[in-house]
């Protein structure tokens, strides 16, 4: 038996310096010739080594040359997957144009909503002040109130779900991607307000403030303070359940959930003021996150019927006016209102089919629009608010709300999509 087992040996050494030599007849390839009937049980016994230099012909197969290798066994080999991990490849991720829509109606729908609050200031938020652009801005923010809770759920899908970091250094890339342009941008619009004599404090004040939370040059980047850790920690949990060991993330958010205790302290022994720290969420924004990440997972065909949340999105919006004028203004984003609104708008535009045609001037958009949010403001201030008076009627304070909306929108997306050409998205979003 032990001459048997160095003979088989011998011969599948045999074989792969054959291979090696420029035969093809391996007995696994493709094109392989058709083998001879199996021999009997009998003849699948290893013959006797010979002290002769013939080739040894091996069990199951016909000619002696083939290589050592039984045919069952051969035919499978193709078959066989490596399961090592860098042969592995991974699966193309999904791009979901609907997504791109929902990330152009959320940017234009804030848009919206700021122009609309410069006609609700214009009257000190009191219709004996005016009622025309009262009422025109109020309308215009009631529409508006999902936009934000969307951009968390939008985050929470992309996280979870579209687009899941591979390790801690991928995730840090979209945290810089993230951080980078909301300081230029602070810095930015505090040099744009210095500029104008519009500071209420010192520059220099402003900008060590703005590294703990929004200035009020900058009042709509609040969001980013909420978004970035936001992302941070739901990237920590997949990580983690992936088997990974983000100890860099984990850093962070302990840094962050200990800064405002930090700082406190740091106000009591030295006695002097401290800044407000927003760097952080609260509970709205994660369900948001969690939650719409579950709603945007949902197949194609999972919400048959749509015309419920076609009655409902109204009466929310209503609710929204209602809110506004009569109880306080703004609507906090963890109301009712606006999660039913959110729910509505979500569902409306989920799975929606997006023609082939349109898909990559909506794409191309998309990717402009947080480059377009980041900058609206400027706009909003320097073209809108001299622009509005609370002596319009109502009539002529909605068609300059619509026409100051497009030409915000424009100017925006259009100076986004020109620094994207010029390279600069990594520096201005």
């Amino acid at each position: 038996m032990r001459s048997s087992g160095r003979a088989v040996r011998s011969a599948w050494c045999a074989g792969r310096c054959g291979a090696a030599s420029g035969r093809s007849d391996t007995g696994g390839g493709p094109e392989r010739t058709a083998a001879a009937p199996h021999p009997p049980r009998a003849a699948n016994r290893v013959p006797p080594a010979t002290a002769g230099p013939s080739a040894l012909q091996l069990p199951y197969t016909g000619r002696p040359e083939s290589c050592a290798v039984p045919n069952d066994i051969a035919v499978r080999l193709p078959q066989q997957q490596s399961s090592s991990p860098s042969e592995q490849t991974a699966a193309p991720r999904e791009h979901r144009p609907d997504i791109d829509l929902m990330r152009l109606i959320c940017s234009a729908t804030i848009m919206l909503g700021h122009v609309g609050a410069q006609f609700i200031h214009s009257t000190g938020n009191d219709p004996a002040g005016g009622s025309g652009a009262y009422w025109a801005g109020h309308v215009a923010e009631a529409v508006n109130p999902y936009a934000v809770p969307l951009y968390f759920a939008m985050a929470g899908w992309a996280v979870l779900v579209g687009a899941p970091p591979r390790d801690g250094a991928r995730m840090w890339q979209r945290i810089v991607r993230n951080v980078v342009p909301l300081f230029v941008w602070t810095a930015i619009y505090l040099v744009w307000a210095w500029l104008r004599d519009r500071n209420e404090r010192p520059v220099t004040e402003l900008a060590a403030h703005s590294l703990f939370g929004s200035v009020q040059p900058a009042y709509h980047l609040w969001f980013m303070y909420t978004y970035i850790p936001l992302i941070a920690l739901l990237a920590f949990a997949v990580l983690l359940r992936a088997g990974k060991r983000p100890w860099g993330l984990g850093a962070a958010l302990l840094g962050i959930a200990v800064l405002p205790s930090a700082l406190t302290t740091a106000a009591e022994v030295t006695g002097r003021d401290m800044p407000p720290v927003a760097w952080g969420f609260g509970t709205y924004s994660l369900v948001y996150a969690v939650g719409g990440a579950l709603l945007f997972a949902l197949p194609a065909g999972a919400v048959r019927r749509r015309w419920p949340l076609f009655v409902l999105l109204p009466l929310t919006m209503a609710g929204a006016l209602w809110y506004n004028t009569q109880i306080h203004y703004v609507m906090p984003n963890a109301h009712l209102f606006v999660a039913a609104m959110s729910i509505c708008v979500l569902l409306l535009v989920s799975r929606v089919r997006v023609p082939g045609a349109w898909r990559p001037r909506l794409r191309k958009l998309a990717g402009a629009a947080l480059g377009a949010y980041l900058v609206h403001v400027l706009f909003v201030e320097e073209i809108v608010a001299p622009l509005v008076s609370p002596d319009l009627s109502g009539p002529v304070a909605g068609l300059l709300l619509v026409g100051l909306l497009i030409t915000v929108m424009a100017l925006s997306f259009a100076c986004s999509l020109l620094w994207g050409r010029l390279n600069l998205r990594r520096l201005l979003g």
